[in-house]
């Protein structure tokens, strides 16, 4: 079974609307290689409309630069690209197509194809929050940069229940941003008050 990808851009307070406003003056050649790792090497991305009109209305223009984010914009084109949508679409980027079904029934099915690589998703949030929920997503990459934005939407809104996860790995580039890896926690941690004063200092309890 393929693994399923997600990188986002997000300010220290959570938000992930418009990074284009606060993102580029943190990004460096470290980022550039988180980003590469986890999207660019992917043979399959899965897009929201949004992200993938955005994607689109840039990178063919890049790739036919031939400037130094051509191979970025290459390996995007020549990726097959999945678009989530609720209306039909025409494309003129190549290796384009429609998810085809109700998103879970979809990918389910997808991840059961087969593939050299995991799928990626970049962006697409409302895509990202409903696999989070079904459990499918099996990788979340969050580059967390070091401003407070304090305004725009946030990754995780608003529920009646927790989403519990797993931190898989941290690094942090020079930049300030750190590039934390969750995986899904089968289970949130249990406990009271009780059970975490055992392990304050002696005076504090």
């Amino acid at each position: 079974m393929r693994k399923i990808t997600a990188g986002l851009f997000i300010s220290l307070d959570g938000v992930i609307e418009d990074p284009q406003d606060w993102h580029f003056p943190y990004f460096s050649d470290e980022m550039g290689a988180a980003v590469d790792a986890q999207l660019g090497s992917a043979d399959t991305l899965l897009l929201g409309r949004k992200t993938y009109d955005s994607f689109a209305g840039a990178w063919p223009d890049r790739e036919r630069a031939g400037e130094e984010d051509a191979a970025m914009g290459k390996a995007l084109g020549d990726a097959r690209k999945i678009v989530v949508s609720n209306q039909d679409l025409q494309f003129t980027w190549r290796n384009s197509e429609l998810l085809q079904g109700e998103l879970i029934d979809a990918v389910t099915a997808l991840k059961n194809e087969p593939g050299a690589t995991d799928i990626a998703i970049s962006g697409s949030v409302s895509v990202v929050r409903q696999l989070l929920e079904a459990g499918l997503l099996d990788e979340l990459h969050l580059l967390v940069h070091p401003i407070a934005v304090r305004k725009g939407a946030r990754l995780f809104e608003e529920a009646d229940t927790a989403l519990p996860l797993r931190l898989t790995s941290s690094t942090t580039f020079e930049s300030g941003v750190v590039h934390q890896v969750y995986a899904l926690a089968d289970f949130a941690p249990t406990g009271t008050y009780d059970d975490a004063k055992v392990h304050l200092p002696q005076g504090d309890q």
